[in-house]
This record gives C-alpha cells, structure tokens and sequence, in this order.
C-alpha cells in the first residue's frame, strides 16, 4: 500500500488549507510518461475520477489511476526541507533505473 508519512502529510494538509485550488479536493499522484527512462512522478490536487483507486491515510483521500496503482502499490511519499532544498520525495522499491539527471524513472 502506498504510504504518506507524517511530514508529507503534514505539508498535504498545509496545502489544502491554502491553496484555493486545492480545497475540496484530494491528492492525485501519479506516474506520466517522460523522459529518456520512461516514467516521471506527477502529484497534484484533483477530484476523484471512475476507475481511481482511493488510499486513505490520516485522514487523507489520495488517488491513483489504475495504471499508477500497480507502480506505486509500496512507494512512500515523504517531505523535507533544508537550506538548499525542499519538497516531496517518492521512494518506490519497484523502480529499475532511472535517466542520468533523475527526473524519468524506469520499471
């Protein structure tokens, strides 16, 4: 099962309570194809759509697509933030490679 952990969720939670455009609505993650290795992570607010499979964390709704579901079936969303850097961090045991800047993955 995908898993958020209490950083990222926090961080989610933060974003729905500001963002106009995120209100009332859920967190779709996604893979989308790009690149030279074939797949890049896509996460972003949206509504639930037919065929989306809903994981329910800490109060969270987060969709998947059923092509995404089976990619992202044990991948963990974290957050961070330091001095130099900040935002969300998909670590997935099912990806084989990625591209040489690490923007695309492969499976």
């Amino acid at each position: 099962m995908l898993t958020l952990t209490p950083k990222a969720v926090e961080k989610i939670q933060s974003f729905l309570q500001t963002e106009e455009t995120a209100k009332g609505k859920s967190l779709r993650v996604m893979l989308k194809p790009s690149g030279c290795a074939g797949y890049e992570y896509s996460l972003g607010f949206d509504n639930k759509r037919d065929g989306d499979t809903v994981v329910s964390q800490s109060g969270l709704d987060v969709l998947l697509d059923t092509n995404s579901a089976q990619l992202l079936e044990n991948a963990i969303i974290d957050y961070g933030e330091d001095a130099m850097s900040s935002g969300f961090k998909i670590s997935n045991p099912l990806e084989k490679g990625s591209c040489g800047c690490g923007k695309s993955k492969k499976f």
